[in-house]
């Protein structure tokens, strides 16, 4: 059974539906008028006036209503059929109305101007197969209707998709503002930040090695719980090189200082910024994930900057046996993050070999 058809929020504005139908009609009609012109033989006069006869402009302008009102209702009813997901058999009312009615206005059309123009044209056509065509041009007509609305649609969800998409990164994004602002409730910053000196300043005269690692914890608990990344949504490169440089140095003290590493910054990074903990939940996974014992193949990091882009690359070699499980929800988040603050502007590629693995990240525009 076909809705009654309404005239609320259509899909199809019938003023645009409108314009659209004119554009295509006047379309052909400029094509005929130039394939006559060039196929005209020498010599044999074309009779122009019987194409802009009052009788040919008004089946024109009568189909130009026509078809509007149709694919106006159609458009919009193919619409519907298709959001609510409806299956073949609730098209079919309307395809058979469409059918008729189509067919009926082409008999009066036919019937009413081309007859009066000469009555002998419609001689040379059976009854039959004045059906038939007028039956394969209804249904060629209805088909279009309901390609465009299918492909609309599609267009329309694939839209929505990505809106929820970027809604949903958002919303993880502000979930994780959230816990990281909660957390830093619970820890105040001047406490710690005092605690580590105290014991920096205790630790110092009995180990060189245990004080420099207490100053450097204090440095990353600095950067971690500092208001201005997270207020910004983004970090200068350099302070966040910095950050990786004292993780860095923190796992060197856990391995004597024979931590099989090699850490290359090349490049200006003045005024450059980039969105936070990027580079080091990547350089942290390689230290959770990777073999940190194999002199022959140590972690490589590379970073290259020109203050407009940067190129990062991390390469371990894989532990053998079993190793602590991956989620992969670190590089997962990372992702995300990356393609809502940069977009095309970027490209991460991951390796997962079978002794080795690879991160690269690259960001066109800083």
């Amino acid at each position: 059974m076909v809705r009654p058809f309404s005239t609320k929020n259509q899909r199809y504005p019938l003023l645009k539906v409108f314009w659209i139908v004119a554009s295509v009609n006047l379309f052909f009609f400029l094509l005929v008028v130039g394939m006559i012109a060039v196929t005209t033989i020498a010599g044999h006069v074309y009779d122009w006036k019987s194409m802009f006869s009052p009788s040919n402009i008004a089946r024109e302008s009568v189909s130009l209503v026509a078809n509007t009102l149709f694919f106006w209702i159609t458009l919009n009813q193919f619409h519907r059929l298709i959001t609510e997901r409806k299956g073949w058999k609730d098209y079919l009312p309307l395809i058979s109305i469409s059918v008729v009615v189509i067919m009926g206005y082409q008999y009066t059309v036919n019937h009413t101007f081309v007859v009066s123009v000469d009555s002998q044209v419609q001689e040379k056509y059976s009854v039959i197969g004045r059906i038939i065509g007028s039956a394969i041009s209804s249904l060629f007509i209805i088909g279009l209707s309901l390609l465009i609305a299918y492909l609309n649609n599609l267009r329309d969800e694939q839209k929505q998709r990505k809106i929820l998409e970027q809604q949903k990164i958002q919303l993880e994004m502000e979930n994780a503002r959230a816990n990281l602002n909660f957390l830093k409730a619970q820890i105040n910053p001047h406490f710690l930040h005092n605690t580590l000196n105290f014991l920096y300043v205790k630790a110092r005269p009995l180990s060189e090695e245990l004080s420099e690692g207490i100053a450097t914890l204090s440095d990353i608990m600095r950067y971690a719980l500092s208001n201005a990344n997270s207020a910004s949504g983004q970090a200068l490169l350099r302070e966040e090189i910095e950050h990786l440089e004292n993780v860095i140095k923190i796992n060197r003290l856990r391995f004597n200082n024979n931590l099989p590493l090699e850490f290359k910054v090349e490049g200006n990074m003045d005024g450059a910024r980039i969105i936070p903990f990027v580079l080091i939940t990547l350089v942290e996974n390689a230290f959770k994930h990777g073999d940190l014992q194999s002199p022959e193949h140590p972690v490589d990091i590379k970073i290259q900057t020109d203050g407009q882009s940067l190129h990062f690359y991390c390469r371990n070699k894989k532990k053998i046996g079993s190793s602590e499980l991956s989620t992969k929800l670190g590089l997962s988040n990372i992702q995300k993050r990356l393609e809502q603050a940069y977009g095309r502007n970027h490209s991460f590629y991951v390796k997962d070999g079978a002794e080795f693995y690879t991160t690269e990240l690259t960001i066109h525009a800083l």
